[in-house]
């Protein structure tokens, strides 16, 4: 048998480590790909349908390790060999981007998931990431975050941060004898500073009022750092739901001062069930007339319903008597498909827009589409809508009452959310 010339195999570029192979020794700091990435990027522009970038966010962790990114690169082997397209980039800031193509959310998401569990099995997060969310690991389309991808990748060499931003060490969790201190002072405190709103918007163009509502909320971590600045209010959960008592009562008592701002405007106000039975409601219904009771929505988290549906029965029946409207906030497709929200007596329905509610199957999809047209009585909000993405999504799917901070962002444009809407649909078609 004649012996066959001996090619030479191909330089790889190790993204991973196959079984049988030798690893090699984790450098002292991992080689940064921020320019490479960004001319890969600047030259694909135009080629950007169906990629899909996941950022993991390990510049937030506390304690950094090196050795992280070999452990993330073997995490990704096994969905890699799958792929249409996958490619692991190291930045100067200690995050890592992963662009890819051709694989399911649901095995994208799972590996996401393996690699925090694992990442967080061994440190823990400073602060919540970029975007807002309690994850080490954020999945976008690029094509509708191209623009903001390459603004953080430029802005690494600025202040090594990128859109995370400087780091900061973490907050002890709240003590119940630190929030009893909180509570004592939110009785003599001036919350208004700290209450803003956000407008659900109409996206019908023939709809009587463009905004539907205003949200009244608390900023949150803006009063944690004027009441608490050591300690994390939101990080013992069991406490927070517990504060959030406190905060019902100290919001209704800011609104006491004056009423005059709801005539005119509908407001929704997120209130727990103990807080609507109590005599500090009933002292704020009694400064309101008929006509402001009608302008006033109960948002109601699904969780405490759930959790109290016996106070839940009290209170729309206290709420058809004195005129209020009930939204349920936080709803999941599954309620959707499943519960009879008008037989719930509410309103309204607030859902949050995820990634997750595009992946659905097309008969999955249909049926939701099929249950928010059939409910007469009830309007479905899809909130956080924070890209056009989510926009698009309700449009198609016959939800007309939308909210986030690319409804503001269009609005502080002068545009209405709907011809914004217009103008996304006809780019996406060309």
């Amino acid at each position: 048998m004649m012996n066959r010339p001996r090619q030479e195999r191909p330089v790889r570029d190790r993204l991973w480590v196959k079984p049988g192979e030798k690893a090699a020794a984790v450098p002292e700091k991992p080689q940064h790909d921020d320019e490479r990435l960004l001319k890969l990027l600047q030259s694909a522009k135009r080629e950007l349908q169906g990629l899909r970038l996941v950022h993991l966010h390990l510049s937030l962790l506390q304690d950094k390790n090196y050795g992280d990114i070999i452990e993330i690169k073997r995490a990704v082997q096994s969905i890699a060999d799958n792929s249409a397209y996958l490619q692991v980039f190291t930045l100067s800031n200690e995050d890592v981007l992963i662009l890819y193509k051709g694989i399911k959310f649901s095995t994208i998401t799972e590996a996401c998931q393996k690699i925090e569990k694992m990442m967080l099995a061994r440190t823990k997060m400073t602060k919540i990431n970029p975007y807002k969310e309690h994850t080490l690991y954020s999945i976008m389309e690029l094509s509708l975050n191209f623009v903001n991808v390459i603004r953080f990748i430029e802005g690494l060499g600025d202040d090594g941060g990128g859109i995370d931003g400087p780091k900061t060490t973490t907050k002890e969790p709240i003590s119940l004898e630190e929030l009893a201190k909180i509570e004592r002072q939110i009785g003599m405190f001036d919350l208004s500073p700290f209450m803003l709103n956000q407008p659900i918007v109409n996206l019908d163009p023939a709809a009587e009022n463009l905004h539907e509502y205003f949200e009244i909320y608390i900023a949150v971590k803006n009063l944690e750092d004027r009441l608490s600045p050591e300690f994390d209010l939101t990080a013992n959960r069991w406490l927070f739901n517990y504060f959030t008592s406190s905060l019902d009562h100290a919001v209704l008592k800011s609104l006491n001062h004056g009423v005059d701002f709801i005539r005119g405007h509908k407001i929704g106000l997120n209130l727990n069930l103990s807080t609507i039975i109590s005599s500090a409601f009933v002292k704020f219904d009694e400064r309101l007339t008929v006509d402001l009771r009608g302008n006033v929505i109960l948002e109601i988290n699904k969780a405490d319903l759930v959790e109290n549906i016996d106070t839940y029965h009290e209170v729309i029946e206290y709420a058809s008597t004195r005129g209020y409207s009930i939204c349920i906030d936080g709803i999941t497709p599954m309620w959707v498909a499943h519960m009879d929200l008008e037989f719930m007596a509410c309103h309204y329905a607030k859902l949050f827009w995820t990634n997750e509610l595009a992946e659905m199957s097309e008969r999955d999809l249909k049926t939701f589409a099929d249950k928010i047209k059939a409910q007469e009585n009830c309007r479905f909000i899809l909130g956080r809508c924070s890209t056009v993405t989510g926009l698009l999504f309700a449009q198609k799917h016959g939800i007309n009452l939308v909210q986030g901070r690319m409804v503001d962002t269009i609005l502080r444009k002068g545009m209405t959310v709907a011809n914004a809407l217009k103008t996304a649909s006809s780019l996406e078609n060309d």
